[in-house]
């Protein structure tokens, strides 16, 4: 089953790619501009340069999939800049503030969050809608160096004195990151159209697979999954934690006071 292009989809198609399509790009752009806190506060140069490339890239994925949408109709403006924060829909585990000062922090949601979008992007290599099948590669690619450096971070942390760092985050950010596989309003569209391969629930049993004997494997304890209550916010359904306003009045600031026309674009899709 192929859905071709925008044009030819039907109601309930359309609603359904958005869905993925939001999700994707909201995750990916409130993450980027979270990590972009970090630059200049990194514990070294070489760190403060990978998580600036990281964010980069971050902000670059959510271009390819806000693209999509502009395609179907939508305009930058509506997608990002002019869109009521209340209807972003990406998980709350990218939209919390570190814990001042807490480079742990910063490397344990990188390294959630990377493992389950691997696996999101694996589910997507065979999307029913050719326009995201197509863009998946460079995504990937870019995504198995960002977990590599998370995993190479949590390594070299937890073989020292921020071990007990690293439990603290881990403890604190795992609920949120269990918010990555909230279902949607779509969902079931989503999988029986062939637009994602896997459902959310079998893509979240494969990022426990690998993150908790991972973790693990570096004397962590992780919490229970099934003992685990989401946090009441999700993201998912538009539900956001205070923090998530305070943010998007920061990055929408110089736009809003500039009053642009059309916003620029520091970032093409290549």
């Amino acid at each position: 089953m192929s859905l071709d292009d925008a044009d030819s989809l039907t109601d309930e198609e359309r609603a359904a790619v958005e869905e993925l399509l939001f999700r994707m790009a909201d995750d990916e752009y409130v993450a980027g501009e979270r990590y972009i806190e970090w630059q200049i506060y990194a514990p070294t140069l070489e760190s403060d340069l990978a998580l600036s490339n990281i964010a980069q890239d971050e902000f670059g994925h959510a271009r390819l999939w806000y693209d999509l949408l502009q395609d179907m109709g939508y305009t930058e403006q509506e997608c990002i800049w002019e869109r009521d924060p209340a209807t972003w829909t990406h998980s709350t585990l990218v939209e919390l503030p570190f814990e001042e000062g807490d480079w742990a922090d910063a490397i344990v949601r990188s390294y959630l969050y990377d493992v389950a979008e691997n696996l999101r992007m694996e589910a997507l290599v065979d999307s029913s809608y050719p326009p995201v099948a197509d863009r998946v590669a460079k995504v990937l690619s870019e995504e198995r160096y960002h977990r590599e450096h998370a995993q190479s971070w949590l390594e070299r942390l937890t073989g020292g004195e921020e071990h007990d760092r690293v439990q603290a985050a881990v403890e604190r950010l795992f609920p949120y990151a269990l918010t990555l596989f909230a279902a949607g309003q779509h969902e079931d569209d989503i999988v029986d159209l062939g637009l994602r391969t896997e459902s959310l629930d079998d893509l979240r049993e494969e990022w426990l697979d690998v993150v908790v004997p991972f973790l693990e494997s570096l004397d962590l304890t992780v919490p229970e999954p099934d003992e685990v209550d989401l946090p009441e916010e999700t993201g998912r359904d538009g539900s956001h934690t205070d923090a998530w306003f305070d943010l998007y009045d920061e990055f929408t600031h110089t736009y809003d006071e500039l009053d642009l026309d059309e916003p620029i674009r520091i970032r093409g899709e290549g």
